[in-house]
């Protein structure tokens, strides 16, 4: 998480967003983009062209693998964390906002805010652990207001105005240089329309 790289903290193991509590974690770490459609697994070295393939193998060769003893799967705390808004799939018809949904993930984000961020282990975590909640937890209301990811939106938005000023300059740039060039071949052009005039209207010298 790049905020809390930031901020160089180090998630304690109680935390259920520690890599190691992560199930999935081992095979995500045997997965391997060759090149374009190429996935290979890290354990049989065996390849697939689509990493859905790849999990599906990992499903039914490897599945002995996981420590499903200790290990949990990040999935449970999706509804904490808003997963459906960045999840890439086919988006579904917007439902109805269940206030007890909403009440009991707010619940369990404020709960990963506590654990992942105990406000008691110094002024990083305190910051992180503010951070969590009104970047995840505030947003679990029927009421409005607030949206998941904000401060992540607002850099969205800067970066897409960044682009758009570029691309403006850029294309002003072009077009002040498309000017001088034409400008500069009519001065020549008509320069060198002079001389043959000049040229022509000059009478010959008697022999």
């Amino acid at each position: 998480m790049p905020f809390v790289e930031k901020e160089r903290y180090q998630i304690p193991r109680t935390c259920k967003l520690h890599p190691s509590n992560d199930l999935y974690r081992d095979q995500e770490e045997h997965k391997s983009l060759v090149e374009f459609n190429d996935w290979q697994c890290g354990y049989c070295k065996k390849r697939f062209y689509d990493e859905k393939f790849l999990d599906k193998h990992f499903d039914n060769r490897h599945y002995n693998l996981l420590n499903v003893s200790h290990s949990r799967c990040l999935a449970n705390v999706c509804g904490a964390l808003h997963c459906d808004l960045v999840m890439d799939s086919v988006p579904h018809k917007k439902t109805k906002c269940n206030p007890a949904a909403a009440a009991r993930n707010k619940h369990l984000c404020e709960g990963l805010a506590d654990s992942c961020f105990p406000v008691s282990s110094g002024p990083s975590a305190s910051r992180l652990h503010e951070f969590f909640l009104r970047q995840f937890c505030d947003a679990h209301t029927c009421t409005g207001g607030r949206k998941p990811f904000s401060q992540g939106r607002r850099k969205k938005r800067s970066s897409i105005s960044y682009l758009v000023i570029s691309f403006l300059t850029m294309l002003l740039l072009l077009l002040f240089y498309s000017y001088i060039y034409m400008y500069r071949r009519g001065v020549k052009r008509g320069t060198q329309e002079l001389k043959r005039v000049t040229q022509s209207g000059r009478k010959k010298k008697p022999i």
